[in-house]
């Protein structure tokens, strides 16, 4: 038993060096700042999840809200009316060209329309302008055009 009592003091003062050098190590000069590229970009991802969100949910307030008005009567011309639809969206690549953000999507979804399921893939550019950011147009594979 008391070989017992100096492994747990060991491991106690183990312990408390850990957690000091560990919190030495992470100080804030450590920290850096979140650069503005990385702001706008984290924008653009919330703004695209917000305009899958608005497709699925039909609301067509919340699409305009997150397009420019131009594209917002381009988008409202090629939607297609569906009872049911699941789309997932995966980001792959982003790129900044001030005042523009590109964000490239590999794209997954499935459209019912009564006893019609149709299921689409696809790879879109989303192109993002303004601020806030507003989507102004999507190249490639719109999914919103789906089901065709």
């Amino acid at each position: 038993m008391q070989n017992v009592r100096p492994a747990i003091y060991a491991f106690i003062l183990f312990l408390i060096g850990f957690l000091f050098f560990s919190l030495i190590s992470c100080s804030k000069k450590g920290i850096k700042p979140v650069s503005e590229e990385s702001k706008i970009a984290q924008e653009a991802f919330e703004v695209l999840e917000k305009l899958r969100i608005a497709y699925l949910e039909n609301d067509r307030r919340e699409l305009e809200n997150y397009t420019t008005k131009d594209y917002y009567v381009e988008l409202l011309g090629v939607i297609k009316i569906f009872d049911e639809a699941k789309l997932f969206f995966t980001p792959t690549w982003v790129e900044i060209e001030d005042p523009t953000v590109y964000i490239t999507v590999s794209w997954k979804g499935t459209w019912k329309q009564k006893d019609n399921v149709v299921e689409q893939r696809g790879i879109s550019v989303f192109e993002f302008e303004e601020r806030p950011l507003k989507l102004s147009k999507i190249h490639r594979d719109n999914p919103f055009r789906q089901p065709e």
